[in-house]
């Protein structure tokens, strides 16, 4: 795929599951890339709707992503970024159509960024506050790598009753929790956990990593901006 001239404003299509995932990207580009235009999709009964019904990333699943997708495309977005980690193999389907475009799944920057940051021996701390992401996320990691999974539970739940110094205190608690299992770097699986990373940082005095700003630089990259 050829790169974007740097005078060519890029479309970039945001899909979200939450919509708590619409602030942190939506302020990571416009702090890293304030010249890309943002296409915000929001279905937030994805979510919901994966949690009840027990039926997985079933076709009719896999049908609903591959139509918010055909939708942005349609609409001249140059790249696609998802911003919900528990969909990690529709984002993949929808992706395998697409060689054309940059179709990203959320976690796959902050994914390369930590391994880079962990180094062949450490250990990485990977911290949810959705519980399906810990059943999709972990294997979209390199074979080999030492990880540890952590479920801020109940996180959610306080930031969806507007309770967000709870939300952040449950994801440092997390944290502190893997920092002394011996993780040595924090990856924060949600887009709606972005907001609590300064908190954790000072907690732990670790790197942490968000995947809304890893998102962003990988998007810049992939379209030679």
């Amino acid at each position: 795929m050829s790169a974007v001239a740097p005078t060519t404003p890029v479309r970039v299509a945001l899909i979200h599951a939450l919509a708590h995932s619409v602030d942190p990207i939506n302020q990571a580009l416009q702090s890293a890339w304030p010249q890309a235009i943002r296409m915000n999709l929001l279905d937030d009964s994805l979510s919901a709707d994966l949690a009840r019904s027990g039926a997985g990333l079933d076709a009719a699943m896999h049908q609903r992503f591959e139509s918010l997708a055909a939708y942005a495309e349609a609409t001249g977005a140059q790249a696609i970024l998802f911003t919900c980690s528990a969909f990690g193999a529709c984002i993949e389907a929808v992706a395998t159509r697409r060689p054309h475009m940059p179709v990203l799944k959320p976690n796959e920057a902050m994914v390369v960024e930590a391994v880079a940051l962990s180094g062949p021996k450490g250990r990485i701390g990977l911290i949810a506050s959705f519980a399906p992401t810990l059943a999709s996320m972990p294997a979209e990691f390199p074979g080999g790598v030492d990880l540890l999974t952590e479920l801020a539970d109940g996180a959610l739940e306080a930031l969806n009753a507007g309770d967000e110094g709870q939300h952040d205190a449950m994801v440092v608690e997390a944290a502190t929790k893997l920092k002394g299992q011996g993780c040595g770097v924090i990856a924060l699986a949600q887009f709606s956990m972005a907001r609590a990373r300064r908190a954790v940082a000072e907690a732990t005095d670790l790197p942490v990593l968000t995947t809304p700003e890893s998102a962003v630089r990988l998007l810049r990259r992939r379209l030679g901006a």
